[in-house]
């Protein structure tokens, strides 16, 4: 397998590049990876001619566009059609190329917003979904599906694994566009930079959220890669979850902030619990390995590292 020629869609990215780091290490040597410059994977005539001259064995869909509550409602359409024009690019293309296995990446947000705790693979499609990011998992969704029906009709292994919220290094700490933990990050290291002014953060910090280390999304998909799973669709996560304010608590003490957090209750707080039941892949012999404080460690070690190409921002 290690001679196969492996395609990793989106390698630039914080899942991406998490991939190619971990198949480069185990001594996979056929790895391919295209910028956006040279792949527009949204055109499905340059998606196609590339299956065709580099014919992957493999292919590994971490390619997408992806963003927090703010991205998500002020850019609905970009995130419901770009993401549904990539993946579907990228199956059809592996499809019509005879792809020994292709790997797709969704999202827990597949699941309803208020479906019992914890979310089991189940159930999807059993009730409506959270409106805050309801046009990106529209989309992972239709994925999803598209993987299962090939598998179903065709027999081909197409397997999709749905991961909890994500973090770690390489992650994206623009305001604007980041998730809740980068973000936070961010907002603490720049309020003690400041002289620890206090730090302003959205909503109640009751909601609870898992929270699943880049690197250990990475070893699943290796797994994954290595073994033949026996359903299509599986969760990825740690199976344990915290409050948003026990997570406030613990970036503030990694980062050293010594302020104050003030919590704006007029903003939302999305779905009110997102645990994953990952007894599905534990099952079939995988469970993550990196705690949440070790976790936020070794990404802000990152980010101390590389803030300098972070662009400034205001703390609220």
């Amino acid at each position: 397998m290690k001679n196969n020629r492996i395609y990793i869609a989106g390698h630039k990215g914080m899942v991406g590049s998490a991939i190619w780091r971990l198949l480069e290490a185990k001594g996979y040597s056929k790895l391919i990876g295209m910028t956006r410059q040279d792949l527009d994977l949204r055109n499905q005539a340059q998606v196609n001619a590339f299956f065709e001259s580099e014919k992957p064995a493999i292919v590994i869909d971490a390619a997408a566009r992806v963003g927090g509550i703010l991205a998500n409602n002020n850019y609905p359409y970009q995130f419901l059609m770009e993401n549904m024009q990539i993946q579907n690019n990228l199956i059809e293309a592996a499809h019509q190329n005879n792809v020994e296995k292709f790997i797709f990446l969704g999202s827990s947000c597949i699941y309803p917003k208020l479906a019992p705790q914890p979310l089991k693979e189940e159930y999807l499609l059993t009730s409506s979904l959270e409106p805050t990011n309801e046009w990106y998992a529209i989309a992972k969704i239709a994925g999803v599906k598209a993987c299962e029906a090939i598998r179903k009709q065709y027999g081909k292994d197409f397997v999709s694994l749905m991961p909890t919220n994500l973090y770690g290094t390489h992650d994206n700490f623009d305001l604007q566009t980041s998730h809740v933990l980068p973000a936070m990050m961010r907002k603490f290291h720049v309020a003690k930079v400041m002289g620890n002014v206090p730090v302003e953060l959205w909503g109640s910090g009751s909601p609870m959220r898992e929270f699943l280390f880049v690197d250990d999304l990475a070893d699943a998909v290796l797994f994954t890669m290595e073994n033949k799973l026996n359903d299509h669709l599986y969760n990825v996560g740690t199976g344990t979850d915290v409050t948003i304010k026990e997570l406030a608590l613990l970036i503030q003490k990694v980062t050293g902030h010594q302020g104050d957090i003030i919590w704006d209750s007029t903003k939302p707080d999305g779905t009110p619990r997102k645990l994953m039941d990952v007894s599905k892949m534990k099952e079939m012999g995988w469970s993550a390995k990196v705690d949440l404080a070790s976790g936020i460690e070794k990404t802000y070690e990152w980010f101390l590292k590389n803030q300098n190409q972070i662009k400034e921002v205001r703390i609220s």
